[in-house]
């Protein structure tokens, strides 16, 4: 497949989710949690991240970190679903943009197991942020099954993006991972 092609149909299928980002669309968990990732900045970021990192890996780390994420994030919406936050749940995501940012643009190849202890502990905080902004209208577990997918797909993204890229173009995924870096020591300072 094309990168054109790939930009196309990655539009095509995430346009319509991010307009149902906003309240007022009615009591569609599903829509509600597809729409969580995609309407925040700090979980857009990362999850991209996760992907791109992924992508630069060699072997089991290549799913294993976006794996990781994604059942870590959903161990901690349950967490959330049940009202139990986390101490500096805002800075800790900030802080996983900034990392992940920088795992990326410095195409960090660490062994598995610390990059997946610290892929699970980033989703952990994400997770949490995500069941406690349940909407009250939603079902937890359709948004829940809308949340995950939705990072699942924003995984695949960053991998695929990193993986049809010729070569030559690698430092535009550093340049990626550097301004995400940039965007959460942003967020860190806000």
């Amino acid at each position: 497949m094309s990168l054109n092609k790939l930009f196309a149909a990655l539009a095509l299928l995430l346009a319509p989710a991010l307009a149902f980002a906003h309240p007022g669309h009615g009591d569609n968990g599903l829509l509600a949690g597809i729409g969580h990732p995609l309407g925040g900045l700090d979980h857009l970021l990362a999850m991209l991240a996760v992907g791109l990192w992924a992508a630069q890996q060699q072997g089991a780390a290549r799913w294993a970190l976006p794996c990781t994420f994604v059942a870590s994030m959903l161990i901690g919406g349950l967490l959330g679903f049940e009202g139990l936050g986390l101490p500096a749940l805002e800075s800790a995501i900030a802080a996983s943009v900034l990392a992940l940012g920088l795992a990326v643009a410095l195409a960090i190849r660490p062994p598995v197991a610390v990059a997946v202890a610290a892929t699970a502990v980033f989703a952990l905080f994400h997770g949490v942020a995500h069941g406690l902004e349940v909407p009250d209208m939603s079902s937890p577990w359709t948004y829940a099954i809308g949340f995950v997918g939705a990072t699942a797909a924003l995984h695949a993204v960053g991998y695929a993006v990193v993986r049809c890229l010729p070569t030559a173009a690698a430092p535009l995924v550093r340049i990626a991972g550097a301004t995400s870096a940039a965007t959460g020591a942003w967020l860190l300072a806000s």
